[in-house]
Formats: C-alpha cells, sequence, structure tokens
C-alpha cells in the first residue's frame, strides 16, 4: 500500500518533510527524454544546480550500493526519487529501479517524476512498481499554449509537433494521473511559470490536474535557457500570485529548490551529491530526444 497524502507531508521533503529534516536522493537512471521542451537544456556535468542536470547515468543495478552509500552518509534519507535526467518512462530503467530497491529498501520512500506522455498507458507498471508518490509536470491544459512550450514529442517512435502533439501529451497526462491516483498513489504535479506564456492559464491548470486527482501542486520559476533564453524568470510577486491562483483548488507547496537528478541530502540544509557520485566531470556533454 502506498503512503498516504498526509504521512508523505512528514516524512517526503517535497510535500513539506523538509521541516522534518526529511531527506532524499535522487537516482539518475533515466537518459533518454520524449519530449522537446523549448526551456529544457538537459545535461551531464558537475556545475549548474537545477533540474534535468546530473554528473552521470546510473545502470539500475548501480541503485543498490548507491543508496546503501548515502544512507550511511546522511541516515535522515526517507526518499529515494527518479527525476531524470531524462523522462522515468521513456525506458524501463526507473521502473526497474524502483523493483530493485522495493525489495531491497522497503522501508524508503519510492518517488518518481514523469512529464506525463506515457503515463496513461503506463499506469498499471507505476502502480505494480510500489511507488510512493507521483510527480507529473503539466504546463498548460490547452494545448495552444502547451504547443509554445514545446517544440514536438516522440510517440511511439513518430516525432509529432505543434498542436498536434501537446493534444496527446495533455490527454494522456489527465488520463494518466485519474489512473494512478484512483490506485491510492499520490500525485504532485509541477507546473513551470512562463510568465509571457502561461502565467494567465494556471488556474485552469489546478483547477483540472485536482479534478484529475493530484493532491499538491508544485509553481517552479522558469530559468531562461534553451529556446526560452529570451524570456524572463518570474518574479517573487508574479510565482506569489500564481501560487495563490492555484490555491483556491488545489493544495500549494512552496518551498521547491530546483534539484539536480542526482541530488542527495536535505534540501536546503545539507547536500552530498559530491561524495555520493563523486562528481568530477567539469563539461557538458550533449543530451539527445528518442
Amino acid at each position: 500500500m502506498a503512503n498516504t497524502y498526509e504521512n508523505l507531508q512528514m516524512s517526503h521533503p517535497c510535500f513539506g518533510g523538509h521541516k522534518n529534516n526529511a531527506g532524499r536522493i535522487h537516482l539518475p537512471v533515466s537518459p533518454r527524454c520524449n519530449i522537446a521542451c523549448k526551456f529544457c537544456d538537459r545535461s551531464i556535468n558537475d556545475v549548474e544546480e537545477r533540474p534535468g542536470v546530473t554528473s552521470k547515468i546510473l545502470a539500475p543495478e548501480e541503485s543498490v550500493e548507491v543508496l546503501k552509500k548515502a544512507l550511511e552518509i546522511c541516515p535522515d534519507i526517507r526518499v529515494a526519487g527518479i527525476a531524470g535526467p531524462g523522462d522515468t518512462l521513456a525506458t524501463d530503467r526507473a521502473l526497474e529501479t524502483f523493483k530493485i530497491i522495493g525489495e531491497k529498501f522497503p522501508s524508503i520512500i519510492k518517488c518518481m517524476s514523469t512529464n506525463g506522455l506515457m503515463l496513461n498507458e503506463r499506469a498499471d507498471e507505476v502502480i505494480n512498481a510500489g511507488i510512493d508518490s507521483l510527480t507529473v509536470t503539466v504546463n498548460a491544459v490547452d494545448p495552444e499554449i502547451e504547443s509554445r512550450l514545446n517544440d514536438y514529442i516522440i510517440y511511439h517512435g513518430e516525432k509529432i509537433e505543434g498542436v498536434e502533439g501537446a493534444e496527446i501529451l495533455i490527454e494522456n497526462q489527465l488520463a494518466g494521473i485519474k489512473k494512478v491516483s484512483e490506485a491510492g498513489i499520490t500525485v504532485k504535479v509541477n507546473t513551470v511559470l512562463v510568465p509571457e506564456i502561461n502565467a494567465d492559464h494556471i488556474e485552469e491548470i489546478a483547477k483540472a490536474v485536482k479534478e484529475a486527482g493530484a493532491k499538491i501542486y508544485n509553481i517552479i520559476p522558469l530559468i531562461p535557457q534553451h529556446k526560452l533564453k529570451d524570456l524572463k524568470a518570474p518574479c517573487c510577486a508574479e510565482i506569489d500570485e500564481a501560487r495563490t491562483k492555484a490555491s483556491k483548488y488545489i493544495d500549494v507547496f512552496r518551498h521547491c529548490q530546483h534539484c539536480r537528478a542526482d541530488a542527495v541530502g536535505v534540501p536546503g540544509k545539507s547536500e552530498f551529491g559530491d561524495q555520493i557520485y563523486q562528481r568530477r566531470t567539469r563539461i557538458k556533454e550533449t543530451f539527445s530526444h528518442g
């Protein structure tokens, strides 16, 4: 049985558990992504502190020793999460890793992040993997708006651009959230706030994902980069306004730290990624979609 939302609020740093010094480790096992977001610059390096970045890609079987070492260094770790650097459902590696962790570390909370493109089709696999919490990034529920944030999706081997791709993505996201939430998995939704594109759309997103079954909503400020590098990041007032609008419909999380895909420790208090992953790569490598 998956952890309840109330339990996660006490023991998961992305649900409020940071107040209790709850730590997490991100296991970077997912190498590929199936969406080309215009704001996303995935990279392999030791330098940047943001999502989509890791110093290496782990094989699923490596996760046991990595997690064991992390727990020795940071006993506050209560969550093993997989948040990239690619999408967790674009390959089988994340689900394989969670099955291994469930057998070797049954008390660890298992948390997965996905863009949701394959969530509807792979919902049963997600449920059977014993995942406790799932984060789905939903940046719009209007295909016209979504198409301004993504160049294309890769869906069953086909590259689909524009509004057509956005329609498929949104439909699969909402249907997938419904399936996994009905199975008892706590769903958190992330939205990247891009003031010039989706700031006036936040209430619609919050309402739609709440109706689909999401429990908590997290608004992440845009990091201007890649094809949206010339747009401005939202200021504090814009972020607060978006959170206030969303809170009419759903609980809002307000303490996101923009974590790397290989983060280790208690967010905002400790970071042991250098010790666990022996970061030393000082260059940026390219990242492919497919």
